[in-house]
C-alpha cells in the first residue's frame, strides 16, 4: 500500500483541520474514515459553533443551506424554571449548522489542499515500531481485507471511540482510558413545531440534576421551525436513559404538542477536561479524542476544530526539524492547554460544583444572584468566576442557614482559578509533566470532593 507522510484518523471536524493544515504545506496526508464520503458529516450533535472559531481559523461563515440559524446568545434556566439568565455578548455568538453540509465543505477543503481519503475504511489498531507509532492496520469495509498503512505520524481524530489512542501501549505516554462519570450519555432529536420557537436567535439550557443529572437539557433552534432538542446525563452509577427523561420533562412541554420528529439519534460526549497528554512518539490526540470539549455546554465542534489545527502546525514544525517523538510533538500539548484547555479545565471545576448542589441549591445561586449574568458570560469566556456575596446575601443565607453554600461558592471559584493558572503554566517541554499532572489531578480531586 501507498506509503504517506501522515495518517489522520477520522475526516471529521477535527481531522479535516488537521488534514487541511498539513496538506497546505505539501505534505502527504491519507484522511480514513468508517463512513462513505458522501455521508461524512453526519453527526449527532448539538449543531452550534461559535463564530470566534471561524475568525480564529480564517474560516468562511456558514452560509445558504449549511447555515441554520444565527444565535446571539443562552437562556439559562434554573431547575425551578423561575429563574433565567440572559446571556449575550459579541464573544457568544454562534452559528446553528446543517451538520452534514459543514462537515462535506470541511472534507472538500481538505481533500482540494491535497489530502486523501481513504473512505469505507476501519482501523483497527496502531502499528508499534521501536517505541513510535509507525501507521495503523486497517480493513477495507467493502471487500473486508486488511492492510497495513506506515507513515512518520497518525493522528487520532476518530471521536469519542478513539480507536488509536485506547489501544496505545502504556510506554507511549498517553492516558488510554477516559472515567465513565466524565462521560454524558446524550439524546436528541430534531423536530418540526407547529410554530417557530419565540426568541429563534437565543438558545435555551435547562439546568436540573433530577431531570438530566450531571447534564442538562437542551432547545437550540434550527431553520424555520425545527429545533434541535436533546438531554445529556453523566455515566454515574445508576443513570437514567436519556431519551426516557427526554419524553418525561421536555417533549411532554406545551410546545412540543403536535410537534414531528425529523430524526433522532444519542452520542457519547467526553465533557470534561482535556486529557493530560495529548502526544507520544509518533502521535497525536486530538478532538473528541482528546476530549476538546466545553465541559459545561459539551460542544466540542469550535474545539476540535482548533486542535486539528494546532496538531496540524505542530507536526509540520516537527517534520522540519525531523524529531516525531513525544517531545518533537510536544509543543501541541502547551499550545492547547494554554490556550483553550486553560478554559475548559475551568469549566469543569464549575461542572464538578453544579453536579454537586443539587436543584434546591442551584435554585438558590440563581434565585439569589450569587452568580450573575455577567458572571457567567465572563466565565464562559475564560474569566475567573466573580460571586456576589454581599452583607443582604449574608444575612439572606443565615436565615435560610446556608451559610455552607456560600463557602462551598467560594472554595469553588478559588478551584477554578487556581486549575486555570496551572493550565496556562502547562510545561513546553515534558521535563516537569509529572508534577504539572500531579497538581492537575489534585485539584481535580479536590474539586470532586
Amino acid at each position: 500500500m501507498e506509503k504517506f507522510d501522515a495518517v489522520v484518523v477520522g475526516a471529521g471536524t477535527a481531522g479535516c483541520l488537521a488534514a487541511k493544515t498539513l496538506a497546505d504545506t505539501g505534505i502527504k496526508v491519507a484522511m480514513l474514515d468508517r463512513k462513505n464520503s458522501d455521508n461524512i458529516g453526519e453527526k449527532i450533535c448539538g449543531d452550534a459553533v461559535g463564530k470566534h472559531h471561524f475568525d480564529s481559523l480564517n474560516l468562511a461563515y456558514p452560509s445558504g443551506d449549511e447555515l441554520e440559524q444565527t444565535i446571539r446568545g443562552a437562556k439559562i434556566y434554573s431547575p425551578s424554571t423561575e429563574s433565567v439568565f440572559h446571556i449575550e455578548s459579541k464573544g457568544l455568538s454562534a452559528f446553528a449548522v446543517n451538520r452534514h453540509l459543514f462537515g462535506q465543505r470541511l472534507l472538500k477543503t481538505a481533500i482540494d489542499t491535497g489530502s486523501t481519503l481513504l473512505e469505507a475504511t476501519q482501523v483497527l489498531e496502531p502499528i508499534i515500531k521501536n517505541g513510535f507509532v509507525a501507521g495503523v492496520l486497517t480493513r477495507d469495509l467493502n471487500t473486508g481485507n486488511k492492510a497495513a498503512l506506515h507513515s512518520q505520524v497518525v493522528v487520532d481524530a476518530s471521536g469519542f471511540s478513539a480507536v488509536i489512542r485506547k489501544k496505545l501501549p502504556p510506554e507511549i505516554g498517553v492516558d488510554t482510558d477516559v472515567d465513565k462519570k466524565d462521560v454524558e450519555l446524550c439524546y436528541r432529536e430534531i423536530r418540526e413545531l407547529k410554530e417557530p420557537v419565540p426568541d429563534r436567535e437565543f438558545c435555551e439550557i435547562y439546568l436540573s440534576q433530577k431531570v438530566a443529572p450531571g447534564g442538562y437539557c437542551w432547545i437550540f433552534p434550527k431553520r424555520g421551525k425545527s429545533v434541535n432538542v436533546g438531554l445529556g446525563v453523566a455515566m454515574c452509577e445508576g443513570f437514567p436513559n436519556p431519551k426516557n427523561q427526554l419524553y418525561r420533562h421536555v417533549l411532554s412541554k406545551p410546545l412540543f404538542s403536535g410537534s414531528k420528529i425529523v430524526s433522532s439519534g444519542t452520542w457519547y460526549d467526553p465533557a470534561r477536561r482535556p486529557i493530560d497528554c495529548m502526544t507520544g512518539n509518533g502521535v497525536i490526540i486530538i478532538g473528541d479524542a482528546a476530549c476538546q470539549v466545553n465541559p459545561i455546554h459539551g460542544g466540542g465542534i469550535g474545539p476540535s476544530m482548533m486542535g486539528g489545527a494546532l496538531a496540524g502546525k505542530t507536526i509540520v514544525e516537527a517534520m522540519e526539524k525531523g524529531n516525531m517523538s513525544r517531545e518533537g510533538l510536544w509543543l501541541y500539548n502547551a499550545r492547547y492547554m494554554q490556550s483553550y484547555g486553560a478554559k475548559q479545565a475551568g469549566l469543569d471545576m464549575l461542572r464538578l460544583l453544579l453536579q454537586k448542589l443539587g436543584d434546591k441549591l442551584i435554585n438558590y445561586v440563581m434565585k439569589y444572584r450569587l452568580i450573575t449574568q455577567e458572571d457567567i458570560l465572563q466565565t464562559s469566556m475564560g474569566e475567573d468566576l466573580r460571586l456576589n456575596i454581599t452583607e443582604t446575601t449574608l444575612r439572606i443565607f443565615r436565615g435560610l442557614r446556608k451559610l455552607s453554600l456560600l463557602k462551598e461558592l467560594r472554595r469553588a471559584a478559588s478551584l477554578l482559578k487556581n486549575v486555570k493558572a496551572l493550565y496556562r503554566n502547562y510545561p513546553v517541554s515534558s521535563q516537569g509533566f509529572n508534577e504539572w499532572r500531579r497538581k492537575a489531578r489534585g485539584l481535580v480531586e479536590e474539586a470532586s470532593q
